[in-house]
Parts: structure tokens; C-alpha cells; sequence
């Protein structure tokens, strides 16, 4: 079993998936935020594809640790995610992820026009690996 991590986004959502040990975690896709209907199909082929046990959702908080307006967007999407999937969900602060996996593209060399694409997946994948390294 596996888990899959989301990084939501106002036009992309970042998935990245675990190992079956949860140790690595490793990027996997971006999937459009809109239409919502096709989005929810691929989360759940996803699911079924990875046997992911747990959905583990970046919650965007400001750097005060309150939750601002991005936070209610997810707050809302987590709420209808929890009514269409049987799998547990469970949301973790990804206060600066977007940033670092930026920086790691950079690094990676990675083309601005490309980093466009890899972000969210990137973003996903730390935000996984930050969960799994706290386990």
C-alpha cells in the first residue's frame, strides 16, 4: 500500500506517490484542476492503480501559520474529495514546498518553460517526503 499526495493548485493539482515501504517518495503527474469530473476519475484510477491507503493534501498556510484564503479553497476541495473517495484523506502544512521544488528545477537545470509543467509534481513529491521522513 501506498500514498499519494496532492499539491492543490487554482489550475493544476501535484501528485506524487510512495513507495510501498513509504520511504521515497517520487513525483508522478500533474492533473488539471478543471473539469472537476474528469480530475476525480483520474484521482480514482489512481488510487486503485497505486493501492494508495491514505491521500495526504498540502493545507497552504501564511507564514505566520494562519490560514488565509488559499487554505479555505483546500479546506473545501478536502471536504468534497472526503464524500467521493473511500480512502482516508489527511491534510500537512506545505508552507514553502512551490518554492523549494522551484529551486530544485532550477538546480535540475530544468527550462523555465519547462518548470511550469514539473512543479506541481515536485511540490507534491516534497510535500511526501516531508510526511514520510515524520513517520
Amino acid at each position: 500500500m501506498r500514498i499519494l499526495a496532492l499539491d492543490h493548485g487554482t489550475k493544476r493539482i501535484g501528485v506524487a506517490v510512495s513507495d510501498e515501504l513509504k520511504m521515497i517518495a517520487q513525483p508522478l503527474e500533474y492533473i488539471l484542476t478543471e473539469p472537476f469530473g474528469p480530475f476525480l476519475e483520474r484521482l480514482k484510477k489512481l488510487i486503485i492503480e497505486k493501492e494508495a491507503e491514505l491521500i495526504l493534501i498540502g493545507m497552504p498556510r501564511n507564514m505566520d501559520g494562519s490560514y488565509g484564503p488559499a487554505a479555505q479553497k483546500v479546506e473545501t476541495f478536502v471536504a468534497v474529495l472526503r464524500n467521493a473517495v473511500a480512502v482516508p484523506i489527511k491534510t500537512l502544512d506545505e508552507r514553502l514546498t512551490s518554492a523549494q521544488a522551484n529551486r530544485v528545477l532550477i538546480q535540475g537545470g530544468v527550462r523555465r518553460d519547462q518548470r511550469k509543467e514539473k512543479v506541481d509534481k515536485m511540490a507534491a513529491a516534497i510535500l511526501l517526503q516531508s510526511y514520510l521522513d515524520g513517520i
